[in-house]
Formats: C-alpha cells, structure tokens, sequence
C-alpha cells in the first residue's frame, strides 16, 4: 500500500490555523468528516488522542505523526497539514512542529498500518524532503511532492 494511495489531495492543508497541538489533530481529524472510510468521527477522534496521551508523536525535526488504530473506520486513513508557525508538540528532541501527518488504520491492518508508518517515517528523516514540503504552497504540490519521493526513495513504479 503506497502513501498516495490513502492520502488524497482533498485531505490535504497546506496552511493550517491552529495554535495548539490538540486543536491541530482536530483540524486534520475534521477533514475526514464526510470520508466513506470514517465510520464514526467522534470514536476516531477518542483513539488518535488517547494514543497521543501515551506518548507524544511528535517524532522530532519539526514533524510529528499522530496515529491510532480504531475501528472506527473501515480503512487505512490520512491527512496531512502544514503550519506556518510551528507549534510545540511536545516531541522528543524537544523542537516546534509544523509538519503533521495523521494516519487512523482498522484494527485488523495492523501490518499495512505499520508499514506506513515506517514509510512515512523514513521519508520524513530526508531534510531535503521536508525542507520541499515547507516550501509547497498548495495541496496539489504537497501530494506531488509525496508521490514523487515514494516513487523515488521506495522505487515504485
């Protein structure tokens, strides 16, 4: 399961308003509302931040990956947000964060789920990466600039 396969354009903010890092996982929480994939918003709301009490995903170098697994939804699910003024979240070395991608799996793809994960992950170590990301201005570029690095890093074709 490829990156671009779940995260879809609409799902996409490329200037996201919020200041904390509560009301930031609501804003990309809320943009799944009407997804056929969401079952129950409230419920997947619960899971993403009990899992964020247990430990903050806000994995360092400005970026954070909040995540759950809930059956809440019928699917693997993503959005990703950009903010201009980065926002603590708490992250393990200790840095602002204004790079989000949050990914909500069903409880029985826990392989899939893991798997991107690490995709995610790994993609988002490459500087250059993010470096292209903060620089993107809209959707369109940011899921292109997704594509091209899974492509790329993950040779996929």
């Amino acid at each position: 399961m490829r990156i671009c396969e779940i995260l879809q354009k609409e799902k996409i903010i490329p200037s996201m308003n919020s200041e904390t890092k509560t009301d930031l996982i609501n804003e990309l929480i809320d943009i799944l509302k009407d997804d056929e994939r969401v079952i129950n918003l409230e419920s997947m709301r619960e899971s993403v931040h009990e899992r964020e009490k247990i430990m903050s995903t806000g994995v360092g170098k400005g970026f954070a990956i909040p995540h759950a697994k809930s059956n809440s939804v019928n699917d693997i699910i993503a959005a990703f947000g950009k903010v201009d003024l980065p926002v603590d979240f708490q992250a393990l070395d200790g840095q602002p964060v204004n790079l989000i991608f949050l990914l909500v799996g069903k409880e029985n793809l826990v392989g899939p789920h893991i798997k991107l994960l690490s995709r995610i992950s790994r993609m988002m170590n490459k500087e250059e990466f993010r470096e292209s990301l903060l620089k993107a201005k809209t959707a369109d570029e940011i899921f292109e600039l997704f594509d091209t690095e899974e492509k790329q890093y993950f040779d996929i074709t």
